[in-house]
């Protein structure tokens, strides 16, 4: 039998103790689980960077992973730790949408993790990543059916991340879904849904500033420009050559981005501006 593999994402960063100590949690209970760090770089209390996070990794993990995503504001409050079993695969949260982009995608079911049994004594009021996620995500890996941490529900959250507004005949808005460590801008701008900005005719404005050229590579525009690129996620990114577009642009994740698109015999091409 294959190991059982255990992910993390969180919003903890890697300079406190905190990532590693859930992991001890985890290998306590499950000592032949295989441990992987999608990311500890959300920024902190940023639910929908975690949200994204997620959603660009689990699929490409086999069935049964559990995934552990603790971007959590709400720790010590009424919020739920919650189950979600989709893909095959098994996630363990608390119950403030930063699954939403999962379930978004997935057919799913929710549990309400209420089985104390398989909880660390005592739970702290500050950190249930330790004391609730990672017990209860190690016990799944080891072989614990779903079915014993908790009834189904359907009242968990529903935030929506991912779609961009239409505000006009030829016009979106969007927002910052995630800058990496490269400052490339992502959007929830999902390339398959605009084929033709190949053509050039259109103005992804964050800001001030507004791309126009959809590039193919980040090599393909020179140093300092400002272009559109589709990124590995599928999601249309803002780039610089050889820099960093966020820095360049001064953004931050949840800003807004807006699309707009004009007929191919407009006869102007809009250029990269300020």
């Amino acid at each position: 039998m294959r190991k059982p593999i255990l992910t993390l994402t969180t919003d903890f960063g890697l300079s406190d103790h905190y990532v590693g100590t859930m992991k001890g949690v985890i290998l306590g209970i499950c000592p032949e689980a295989r441990i992987v760090d999608i990311s500890h770089g959300a920024r902190p209390f940023e639910i929908g960077e975690g949200a994204y996070l997620i959603a660009q990794a689990y699929r490409y993990f086999p069935r049964k992973t559990v995934h552990v995503v603790v971007v959590d504001p709400g720790v010590g409050t009424f919020r739920r730790p919650i189950l979600m079993e989709a893909a095959g695969q098994y996630f363990v949260a608390p119950d403030n949408g930063v699954l939403a982009m999962v379930y978004a995608r997935e057919v799913h079911k929710i549990r309400l993790i209420s089985n104390e049994k398989y909880f660390r004594k005592p739970v702290s009021r500050t950190f249930h990543g330790r004391d609730i996620f990672a017990p209860v995500a190690a016990s799944l890996a080891a072989g614990e059916p779903a079915s014993r941490m908790g009834k189904i529900v359907k009242d968990y959250l529903r935030p929506v991340f991912e779609k961009p507004q239409r505000t006009g005949k030829r016009s979106w808005m969007g927002r910052i879904l995630w800058i990496d460590r490269f400052g490339n801008v992502v959007t929830n701008f999902l390339a398959s849904e605009f084929p033709d900005l190949e053509r050039g005719d259109f103005s992804l404005a964050l800001g001030p500033w507004a791309a126009g050229v959809m590039a193919r590579s980040y090599a393909e525009c020179g140093p300092g420009e400002l272009f559109a690129i589709e990124g590995s996620s599928g999601y249309i990114e803002v780039s610089v050559g050889q820099g960093s577009a966020a820095k360049t642009i001064g953004c931050e994740t949840g800003a807004a981005v807006e699309l707009t698109v004009w007929p191919p015999d407009r006869g102007l091409k809009p250029t990269a501006a300020r």
